[in-house]
């Protein structure tokens, strides 16, 4: 399984950005797929994920400004980032959280390769 991220970029304070995050390969289901950041210095952190029942779990930091979507056909999930800070400057991971292969009886989670997004004040 891959998971290929996109959307990342260098904006200013107040404007928007849009994550993309595409899994590809022998998947059957994705219980929870989201998004995590890290800042230089900082751990990993939750920003927002979405289980296949549309349940959805913000940090503090970003809700009421950013959204996360998903569409479980194509194995894609997505965040919408409104009113960006530059504290959400940060390479943000896509990832897929116990994952069903077609073959294969245990989930599994996996990581995207992050993208990085940069808020300028």
């Amino acid at each position: 399984v891959q998971l290929q991220a996109s959307g990342g970029g260098l904006v200013q304070a107040g404007e928007s950005l849009r994550l993309s995050c595409a899994a590809s390969g022998s998947i059957r289901s994705i219980n929870v797929m989201g998004w995590y950041r890290q800042a230089p210095g900082n751990q990993r952190e939750l920003v927002a994920v979405l289980t296949e029942d549309k349940i959805a779990t913000y940090a503090d930091s970003v809700r009421g400004r950013f959204t996360v979507s998903r569409d479980n056909a194509r194995s894609t999930v997505f965040l919408q980032m409104n009113g960006l800070k530059p504290e959400d400057t940060a390479v943000y991971y896509c990832n897929a959280e116990r994952v069903r292969l077609y073959g294969h009886l245990s989930p599994r989670n996996y990581w995207g390769q992050g993208t990085q997004v940069t808020v300028s004040s």
